[in-house]
């Protein structure tokens, strides 16, 4: 136990001394608030370019009225398009808009015609199909003589609120499945991530102790199972404590970063709230406190340990597959990536099924890969906010325990004989050989 304990140590101390380790740190948080800052620079910016554009209304659909936006101006002309054209450049327009006369009034499809020396870019495009649009629908319900007021009430918004049936159902409302499908994403991906760098961290480090033939001296005075349940933990707490350096940093310097660049994180919500149909401050002050309450109404009792659980469970179970094929590369990296496929491709698989699972966390798909053992730590963190039945998740974490436990052993097998060997390409066949050497 104690030469354990130095190694878990000598490999968390050798790496969180680092320079590297102490750069990627600090400079994440950093580069998080740098991509912060320029995605809100980039959406608050609004073009500058300013454009003319000429209207020949040939059916009077306008009534020679157009609201102008910033920077584009719209003017009718009573002039024909080949006087227009002629006098183009003596006029000083961007472009000329000919919107032609309707001849059926009930047809759906309305062609409109844009001539410019430059073809209009993706903005102004949709402006103008915008604003044409919205004054057909005018001009028809004018020509057609409907009432405004009545087709106005046929656009009804329809908002689902759900209600228990009896006592013992669950109280969930409109957010519950919102909210839940967040922290499910969140949990998802954050062990997707989590198996792959730190496991691929765990298969770099084995690599390098056997190509610098270190590994040689380590193992004189250690067996090889302790090295490398020692090397799985000691990296697992690196990326433990950079995760939680992490935390506290990036909402840190984000926050900075957006009172010294003044960036306004809700320039987005209150965009929403112009639009048409969009909601006024009132609902969304509303609707924002309802989801905070929402958040905290989860089962976090339970979420959490199972969470941790999960995580600890799929990073040794896929750790320490990693570090058996570290144990088996030689110096070409090039011909040991092979190795890592058929442990990438669960990983692989679970991940989009952990995105299924969170629209449909009760499906088929969803209840049996969250019980499959190299599925479940990815997927079944993503269902625990949906309250999935106790006989899943107690099935799951045995499945889970157990899995990672019997990967753990079978992967010291493998890491005991490769670890030595030098000069020789590896297959998945030659693995296979391994576990069964006698000691």
């Amino acid at each position: 136990m104690d030469k354990l304990w130095l190694i878990i140590k000598r490999e968390y101390l050798t790496r969180v001394t680092r320079r590297s380790f102490i750069l990627a740190t600090l400079l994440t948080p950093l580069g998080f608030a740098v991509f912060f800052v320029v995605v809100g620079l980039i959406f608050q910016y609004e073009s500058d370019e300013a454009r003319k554009i000429a209207i020949i209304d040939e059916g009077g659909i306008f009534g020679n009225t157009i609201k102008d936006e910033e920077n584009l101006y719209f003017k009718f002309e009573d002039r024909s398009l080949e006087s227009l054209r002629q006098q183009f450049d003596e006029l000083e327009y961007d472009g000329v808009l000919v919107v032609p006369a309707i001849k059926d009034l009930l047809s759906q499809e309305h062609t409109i015609y844009y001539y410019a020396k430059k073809q209009p870019t993706l903005d102004i495009e949709s402006l103008i199909r915008s604003r044409v649009s919205e004054q057909l629908r005018d001009y028809k319900i004018e020509a057609l003589e409907l009432d405004p007021k009545q087709l106005q009430a046929l656009d009804t918004d329809i908002e689902l609120e759900p209600e228990p049936i009896d006592d013992e159902s669950e109280d969930a409302t409109k957010l519950t499945g919102a909210i839940a499908a967040g922290i499910g994403g969140i949990m998802g991906v954050v062990m997707y991530i989590v198996v792959f760098i730190y496991g691929m961290m765990v298969m770099r480090s084995v690599m390098e102790e056997k190509t610098n033939r270190i590994v040689e001296v380590m193992i004189s005075s250690v067996r090889p199972f302790q090295l490398m349940l020692g090397k799985i933990v000691g990296v697992g707490a690196v990326g433990l404590t950079q995760v939680a350096i992490w935390a506290i940093l990036i909402p840190l310097v984000v926050f900075i970063s957006t009172l010294v660049f003044g960036i306004d994180s809700n320039t987005q919500m209150e965009m929403a709230q112009e639009q048409p149909g969009g909601m006024n401050p009132e609902d969304t002050q509303a609707m924002v406190a309802m989801a905070l309450e929402e958040f905290k109404n989860q089962n976090w009792w339970l979420i959490l340990p199972l969470f941790i659980f999960y995580f600890l469970g799929g990073y040794f179970l896929y750790a320490s597959l990693f570090a058996a094929v570290g144990s088996a590369m030689g110096d070409d990296l090039g011909e040991g990536q092979s190795l890592t496929i058929p442990i990438t491709i669960p990983v692989i698989i679970a991940f989009y099924i952990m995105i299924v699972a969170i629209e449909a966390p009760n499906s088929s798909l969803a209840v049996w890969s969250s019980i499959f053992p190299l599925f479940a730590p990815i997927v079944m963190p993503a269902r625990l906010a949906f309250s999935p039945p106790v006989w899943e998740v107690l099935l799951s974490v045995v499945l889970v325990a157990a899995t990672s436990v019997f990967f753990v052993w079978l992967s010291g097998r493998i890491y005991r004989v490769g670890i030595l060997l030098y000069g020789k390409k590896i297959t998945l066949k030659e693995l296979g050989k391994w576990m069964f050497y006698s000691d």
